[in-house]
């Protein structure tokens, strides 16, 4: 679908908003899927359950750490989703295979990237396939869900 307005110029805030939502939407999506395949099955830690601990600087109460750990996936899945509705707008093949292309590549700068360097998941290779399928699988999910919401809302706010 396109995403550009009936005039054909691409709109940054339109693409802002509309990525909102669809990050909000596909963050959903990866919660519930993890819900039934997750990648930590032994008790480890989530990452957002490290860096809340690692940004207090001391552990935290249980009622604290999972409202800071919940903010933190939450407001990460929004921003992506919004970086992701943005760069749609200027760059339309960033949506090629309904999304699916986001979401592994989000997968690949998180999950084999960022996290391991911020140590806050094992680098991929020390990963058990069980986290590297879970993780490729809801980050697909991811991708899928945002491409069509944002979409969706895109074309509701034409």
């Amino acid at each position: 679908m396109s995403s550009e307005s009936p005039n054909g110029t691409p709109s940054l805030w339109k693409g802002l908003v509309a990525g909102l939502a669809a990050g909000v939407a596909a963050t959903a999506a990866k919660t519930l899927a993890e819900k039934f395949y997750p990648p930590r099955i032994h008790g480890e830690p989530e990452p957002p359950e490290l860096l809340t601990e690692r940004i207090a600087g001391h552990p935290l109460d249980h009622a604290t750490e999972l409202v800071a750990s919940e903010g933190i996936h939450w407001g990460f899945g929004a921003a992506a989703g919004a970086f992701y509705g943005a760069l749609a707008e200027f760059y339309p093949a960033v949506t090629s295979k309904e999304g699916a292309s986001f979401g592994l590549a989000l997968m690949a700068l998180t999950q084999q990237g960022v996290l391991p360097a911020m140590d806050l998941s094992a680098p991929a290779e020390q990963q058990s396939e069980r986290e590297q399928t879970s993780e490729a699988t809801t980050h697909l999910i991811f991708g899928l869900v945002a491409e069509r919401v944002r979409s969706i809302v895109r074309n509701m706010i034409n």
